[in-house]
Parts: structure tokens; C-alpha cells; sequence
């Protein structure tokens, strides 16, 4: 069995990128398993915690290990990715020497109230995975308009499902790539 983790890039009980994670999970085929990873227990990063990491960030980090690929699904704020989302990345990379993403692959989408949907966030993400040797999935780009993916209702819309299957089997095949093979 795949387990991808996704993430999240937002704290809102109402987040549609949370909506986006849980369509994806609910389109996985069989043989692929989609969890969500979550940040919300993390607090602010500091290098001041490096010496004595606090158990919430352990379990972030360790969540983020037992996985064997992410796809993160970030808002965005200001054009650019959400404080909270930087700082959950923040704390997956340190201690310095210990990045829970070396190595491991990562798909990146987003959904967004506005018409072109995540592209800036995106590109910012791209250059933070980068630095943390993640190999990213380049192809394809998801960008999206809520609207156009979710009705008033939450139900995903048909025009939308073929897009986020594309997106999936992408991501799918990314990870089963990259993703580490297990020594027996």
C-alpha cells in the first residue's frame, strides 16, 4: 500500500484546501491511501526549541516520515504561501540536519477564491522544497477556482473530477518514483 500524506496550508475550520485534500483522498484507487498530515498543534518556530524539540513537532516530523510522499495543497495569502504552512515547513527542517522532506517527494495544488487560483504560492513553495532537496512534481500545474471545482454545497463538481484525477495519478506516479524503497 502508497500512503501519501497531505497537507493543508491552512488553519481555517473551513478551509477548502482541507475540502480539496479530502475529494483527492475519496478519488485515490485502490492499492493508495491519503491521510491528512496536521500542523495545527505546531507553534511558532524558533531556533530556541532546536535543543529540546517539543512533542508536537516530533510527531509533525515523524508523521511526515511515515509517509511515503506529501502533496501539499496550499492557500494563498498576500501572494504568497500562508505563515502557517512556512512554519510547519520551518519546523519539518530543523533541527539543522534532520529535514523530514530530503528525499522525499512532494506534489504541490491549490485552490483559491480568486481566478488564478494559486500560481504565486505555488511558485514560493516550489523554491522552499528546492533548498529541502524534495524532489517536486513539475507537471502537471493545479491552480484552481473553488468554484469551479466544489458547489455552494461542498460536492464536488464532474467538470472538476477529471482534473483531480490527472493531478492524482500524476502525483501517484511521482512518489512511487522517488519515494524511498524499503531495505528488507
Amino acid at each position: 500500500m502508497t500512503r501519501i500524506g497531505y497537507i493543508a496550508g491552512s488553519l481555517s475550520s473551513t478551509s477548502i484546501n482541507r475540502q480539496l485534500g479530502r475529494a483527492l483522498a475519496a478519488l485515490a484507487p485502490e492499492g493508495i491511501e491519503l491521510v491528512e498530515l496536521d500542523f495545527s498543534a505546531l507553534p511558532l518556530y524558533t531556533p530556541d526549541h532546536d535543543a529540546n524539540y517539543p512533542a508536537a513537532a516530533l510527531e509533525w516530523k515523524t508523521a511526515i516520515e511515515g509517509v511515503d510522499g506529501v502533496i501539499i495543497l496550499t492557500p494563498e495569502y498576500s501572494r504568497s504561501l500562508p505563515g502557517v504552512l512556512k512554519n510547519a515547513l520551518d519546523w519539518a527542517a530543523r533541527p539543522w540536519g534532520t529535514n523530514s522532506f530530503n528525499g522525499k517527494p512532494v506534489a504541490i495544488a491549490g485552490s483559491s477564491v480568486g481566478a488564478i487560483g494559486t500560481a504565486v504560492a505555488q511558485q514560493h513553495l516550489r523554491a522552499i522544497l528546492g533548498h529541502f532537496n524534495a524532489p517536486t512534481l513539475g507537471q502537471p500545474e493545479v491552480f484552481l477556482t473553488h468554484s469551479n471545482v466544489f458547489a455552494a454545497d461542498g460536492t464536488l463538481l464532474e467538470t472538476a473530477k477529471p482534473v483531480l484525477e490527472g493531478f492524482l495519478a500524476a502525483a501517484i506516479a511521482h512518489v512511487e518514483k522517488h519515494a524511498p524503497v524499503a531495505v528488507a
